[in-house]
């Protein structure tokens, strides 16, 4: 049987941000939906501290992808290697290096090493994957650029909080109620129109028009992760104008014949966009409030309907 080849390829961008922090960023994986566009969610499956298991879910080119990687993290040394254990076609095998190196006490050079081979040597799986890794490796050294630069100086940008429901029913049927968006439409009186998409079970792609305060409709797209019947994680792509980032978590605990039900939102603020949306003697206070009473608002609206159609059953 022919030796399949190797192909390796490296990405690197200058910070202005000490190469602690920048290592930091990389290192917290549970940050990665928010700080990494291609992030979808990360499960923390094993962590000692140096070694990590983690199944990821990421875009690739405009799909959603999932795969388990194996992480040794060196602190001393401001290096990440990874492994792919599990592949997802046409990736054969996938693996490389975090490197962080100083320049000077507040400024860093990061490394980004892939090395990786294709089912088969397909060309158009190598020419897939080639695509793929340039795309994600230079959207992620910028937004990770972007996040460490701002990381003393973004105050008030970062909003997270969370919405709960006390439901006396099962889990179960809180949970599929919320994975069951495609009749969101009809269950939901904030919703217009849903486009759900699954091409793997648990792993959606999300779209639907939704009712504004004013009448008015916007569009969303969001991928979800959906692990049954514990927790509900997405993202979204397409967002409001006050948004540049907005990942979030349904989850679902059971406790007796009680289930807890809470919907949670991370949001990084546009600031760019808040005086255009809001007026011009908004700044981001404003913002803060206006985009959490418009997500809560939906959120807890669905969390009310899931408690409805859980005790219904139950």
């Amino acid at each position: 049987m022919p030796t399949q080849s190797t192909h390796e390829v490296e990405h690197g961008i200058d910070i202005a941000a000490s190469a602690d922090v920048v290592y930091g960023l990389i290192a917290d994986v549970t940050n990665w939906p928010r700080l990494f566009p291609p992030t979808i969610f990360v499960d923390l499956i094993e962590d000692t501290g140096r070694e990590q298991t983690l199944h990821i879910w990421a875009t690739a080119n405009g799909d959603a992808k999932s795969w388990t990687s194996r992480r040794s993290l060196d602190p001393a040394t401001r290096r990440i290697t990874f492994r792919q254990q599990v592949s997802t076609p046409p990736v054969a095998s996938m693996g490389g290096t975090w490197i962080v190196e100083p320049i000077s006490a507040d400024s860093s050079h990061v490394r980004l090493l892939h090395d990786y081979r294709a089912v088969d040597d397909d060309p158009a799986g190598l020419a897939w994957i080639a695509e793929a890794v340039d795309r994600n490796s230079d959207a992620e050294l910028a937004a990770l650029a972007h996040s460490a630069e701002l990381s003393t100086g973004a105050d008030g940008l970062l909003l997270e909080f969370e919405d709960t429901v006390r439901i006396d029913g099962s889990a179960r049927d809180a949970f599929d109620f919320i994975n069951e968006a495609q009749l969101w439409d009809q269950r939901l009186p904030h919703v217009s129109t849903v486009r759900l998409h699954e091409p793997t079970p648990g792993l959606q792609t999300l779209e639907m028009d939704t009712y504004a305060k004013d009448g008015s409709t916007h569009t969303t797209k969001s991928f979800r992760v959906c692990q049954p019947h514990q927790r509900i994680a997405y993202k979204q792509t397409t967002l409001p104008a006050l948004m540049s980032v907005h990942t979030g978590r349904w989850t679902f605990d059971q406790n007796g014949s009680e289930t807890i039900a809470t919907s949670q939102h991370t949001v990084v603020l546009r600031e760019e966009n808040i005086t255009t949306v809001l007026g011009a003697d908004a700044g981001i206070a404003q913002a803060r409030d206006y985009v959490r009473t418009a997500l809560s608002t939906n959120s807890l609206a669905t969390l009310n309907h899931a408690k409805e159609h859980a005790e219904r059953i139950h």
